[in-house]
């Protein structure tokens, strides 16, 4: 990994292309980040910057939180992640990263929490068909059906697709292509959707695939 970057989801909208083309964007505030530590192979055994972002008041961070970012002598940030950057040697405590690290047509993978949707049946959180409506269904158009149990083996299988807690989870998008920047107001348009509600920390690095 060469590039990363931590973003806030602005929401979505849509760009018109020089040939008429409408493309369905995510904006997302990328940066600034500032570098809050670094990780070397001689003294953690491998390479990293853990990055800051989100600049906050001193008195809403924890006692740790604000003597980590005052020792690499940074803003106050709300949120810290690290990347395993290719080049992560050559950057310093300090160090501002913006969105103009990406440019316009490269490929990125985006990772956010989706959205919680609590409590799920089978149908929502799995897709399952729904029942006929008519013909002496039953109150049960919208249930799971077997789930294979029977005298043997006696038991429901691990990993069985049930109702259960859905949404709520770390999710990777692959492969989406960066449309356009804005450096003044550090925004970043990506193509297609990412996953969070709007207002939620997404995490940009360039692509595993392309």
């Amino acid at each position: 990994m060469n590039k990363g970057i931590i973003g806030k989801k602005i929401g979505m909208t849509q760009i018109f292309a020089e040939n008429g083309e409408v493309i369905p964007v995510t904006v997302i505030e990328a940066g600034p980040c500032y570098v809050a530590q670094k990780k070397t192979v001689e003294n953690d055994g491998y390479s990293a910057v853990q990055l800051a972002f989100s600049e906050t008041k001193e008195k809403r961070l924890s006692r740790p939180q604000s003597g980590h970012l005052k020792k690499a002598g940074i803003r106050m940030c709300k949120h810290l992640k690290e990347f395993r950057l290719s080049d992560a040697e050559s950057y310093n405590l300090g160090d501002v990263i913006t969105v103009e690290t990406f440019a316009p047509g490269e490929k990125v993978d985006v990772t956010g929490i989706t959205k919680g949707r609590g409590f799920t049946g089978a149908i929502k959180r799995w897709g399952f068909a729904i029942k006929r409506s008519t013909h002496g269904t039953g109150p049960v158009h919208r249930h799971l059906g077997s789930t294979g149990a029977n005298s043997s083996p006696s038991r429901v299988f691990k990993n069985k697709k049930m109702a259960g807690q859905y949404g709520n989870e770390q999710v990777t998008i692959l492969n989406l292509s960066v449309v356009k920047i804005d450096p003044e107001k550090n925004l970043i348009a990506v193509k297609g959707a990412v996953p969070g509600a709007r207002g939620g920390i997404v995490f940009i690095r360039d692509s595993v695939k392309a």
